[in-house]
């Protein structure tokens, strides 16, 4: 499916001591990046929570490959691997140049504001479906 870009400039307080990202920011920048994604199929999650649509990770798995340093620029790059009734399966990278800082497999549930599975929207999986 179609890649998302989201370029991020690294600054001092995304780092820790040694002077590397914090490993947790990472998470930060994949959220953004889905979020970026969502943005450009004209899906808008301030829109959705009015409406009682919420998504909420379900699962996460992170490989760290390279630090990332202060003053870097990096992409991170989101993509749909799987689209489910009620969840989106995404495949995120964070690059530097060619260089693979991180690969994410990352799963999102479409839940209402009970916090209970609900059904996406089939304008929003339509969305979410292109190519």
């Amino acid at each position: 499916m179609k890649e998302s870009y989201l370029e991020k400039k690294i600054y001092y307080h995304d780092t820790d001591c040694g002077g590397v990202v914090y490993y947790a920011n990472y998470l930060k920048y994949l959220e953004e990046g889905r979020s970026e994604l969502f943005s450009e199929r004209g899906i808008e999650i301030k829109d959705l929570v009015k409406k009682g649509i919420l998504f909420v990770v379900v699962h996460i798995e992170v490989d760290y490959k390279a630090p990332a340093h202060y003053a870097d620029k990096i992409k991170v790059i989101s993509r749909i691997e799987k689209l489910g009734k009620s969840s989106v399966h995404f495949y995120q990278q964070a690059k530097r140049h060619e260089t693979i800082l991180i690969e994410a497999r990352v799963v999102v549930a479409c839940v209402g504001e009970n916090l209970k599975p609900k059904s996406m929207p089939e304008e929003m999986r339509q969305a979410l479906a292109v190519e």
